[in-house]
């Protein structure tokens, strides 16, 4: 009977440790849980069967079965208490904003207004708005000057943000008029080259593309070529460019964001290291390398562009570096001092509406611009 019983024990235990062990292969914590749940399988098998054959009376095999459940416990819990830590470290990415709070016409909204009557009033026909989340605030407060008013869902309306990478999509597919985006990558150019979409690019503010770190680094200013060297592999501590003994952690961005198409830009044809990264076994047996996200932490840099960074995020947790001893501030953009300003654009593909040209004229205007300067950009020269 006890044989019998350890058999089942066996089985039922063997069962479900296979079964978590496979789920776990398809999470970020493969790594850990991999090696985690076979442990914790066998010993509870052993400690059940010890149990069906009395063992636990000896003083022993007590004190050690009792041990080893503490541990287990233990284990999972700082690691567990470990990845809420690091969770809690993302920051500065669009995760962390609510755009909601930024919908034209709402209560209470974020999104900036004319103090006079909008010189284009469009009422039927509305050009469909997509763009990367940064610049939601933007064209979210173009739509309240030009539009009816209405309810303009952030995800099933007019007026939508389905990030760069989606926003561009959807432009050359047709599923967008007008897309707000930094200017997009090569691959990004290639993918509308080779289903013959031809991009219209409409300067309509300047923004700066920052670097950030911990606020606890000492590190105040870098130079362009210092950068260039994080990010290439080249300086790899802290103590190369006047800051401590720390090996440094260059977090990137996923390919086609615009922020990553912005670092590309800036490393002038110098390569890119790899990105720190997690490794994700998937339920096939396949390896995915997801680029991680930045994680504030005292030897982490990351980057981003300004208003970003600086309005819609907010943590005190970060500081932006200056470059070449400039200071990424709204003053340094419009004098040019800063070095690193890129301009972003509204972004069309031949759409037939005709009011996406009247549109884009409209945001160029001094009423576009005005509404492009109240957000916390800088309006065009």
């Amino acid at each position: 009977m006890k044989f019998l019983a350890s058999l089942i024990l066996l089985f039922g235990f063997g069962s479900l440790g296979v079964r978590l062990w496979i789920f776990s292969m398809s999470t970020m914590s493969q790594q850990f849980y991999g090696i985690y749940i076979p442990l914790v399988t066998i010993g509870f098998i052993i400690i059940s069967i010890l149990l069906i054959y009395e063992k636990w009376k000896i003083r022993a095999v007590k004190i050690g079965s009792i041990a080893f459940l503490v541990i287990a416990s233990i284990t999972v819990g700082s690691y567990e208490g470990y990845q809420y830590y690091l969770r809690s470290l993302e920051i500065v990415s669009t995760q962390d904003v609510d755009l909601t709070a930024y919908q034209p016409f709402t209560e209470d909204t974020q999104a900036v207004a004319l103090d006079e009557d909008s010189t284009l009033r469009i009422e039927e026909n509305l050009p469909r708005l997509d763009g990367a989340t940064a610049l939601y605030p933007v064209y979210s407060s173009f739509a309240q000057a030009v539009y009816p008013e209405k309810e303009y869902h952030i995800s099933n309306s007019e007026v939508i943000s389905s990030q760069t990478s989606g926003a561009f999509n959807n432009l050359i597919y047709g599923s967008a008029d007008i897309a707000f985006l930094a200017e997009p990558s090569e691959e990004q150019y290639e993918k509308a080259e080779k289903r013959n979409v031809e991009l219209f690019l409409t300067p309509i503010g300047r923004e700066a593309f920052v670097f950030f770190v911990h606020h606890s680094n000492p590190v105040e200013s870098l130079t362009v070529e210092e950068i260039q060297a994080i990010y290439s592999g080249e300086i790899t501590n802290w103590k190369e460019v006047g800051g401590k003994d720390k090996e440094i952690v260059a977090f990137q961005r996923p390919e086609g964001s615009g922020s990553q198409s912005a670092l590309i830009r800036f490393m002038d044809g110098k390569s890119l290291m790899d990105p720190p990264a997690d490794e994700i076994v998937t339920g096939m047996a396949g390896i995915i390398r997801e680029t991680s996200n930045y994680r504030n932490q005292r030897n982490a840099i990351g980057y981003s562009f300004r208003y970003f960074s600086q309005e819609m995020v907010e943590n005190g947790e970060i500081k932006h570096v200056a470059v070449d001893d400039v200071a990424p501030t709204k003053e340094n953009i419009q004098n040019n001092s800063y070095p690193v300003v890129a301009e972003f654009y509204a972004i069309t593909a031949g759409s037939d509406n005709p009011n996406v040209p009247l549109f884009v004229e409209w945001m160029q205007s001094q009423q576009g611009q005005s509404l492009v300067d109240q957000t916390g950009y800088v309006s065009l020269p």
